[in-house]
């Protein structure tokens, strides 16, 4: 059974930085795309970035493009992402999320295993 841990969020003020990770353990597929997404209270889950199975080809959402890194580590079986810059606005519970494939996506729905989420808040 594939697992996804994150860890890495809490408390910053903006423009600070955290440094979100996720575990993914079990299943034997080849290194997968993995994806960031968010969701705040009240809002939909939206796309963050998203990193290739073999770290190659990233996307990132407008809002976050330049603040926001994505990486992988695939001998570690990790993917994190880099935040620096941080503003209120991204306050969100961040999620994991890995699919069955190795090229990346946007579309939250084809993401086949979910981390459980990790908070994330940017006090002004």
């Amino acid at each position: 059974q594939v697992q996804l841990v994150e860890s890495g969020g809490g408390l910053v003020q903006a423009g600070g930085l955290l440094r979100l990770s996720c575990a993914i353990s079990g299943g034997t597929f080849s290194p997968a795309a993995m994806g960031w997404f968010r969701q705040d209270t009240g809002k939909e889950r939206e796309f963050v970035a998203a990193i290739s199975g073999s770290g190659a080809i990233t996307y990132y959402a407008d809002s976050v493009k330049g603040r926001f890194t994505i990486s992988r580590d695939n001998a570690k079986n990790t993917v994190n992402l880099q935040m620096s810059n941080l503003k209120p606005e991204d306050t969100a519970v961040y999620y994991c999320a890995a699919r069955k494939n190795p090229y990346p996506s946007r579309d939250s729905t084809i993401y086949n295993y979910w981390g459980q989420g990790t908070q994330v808040t940017v006090s002004s």
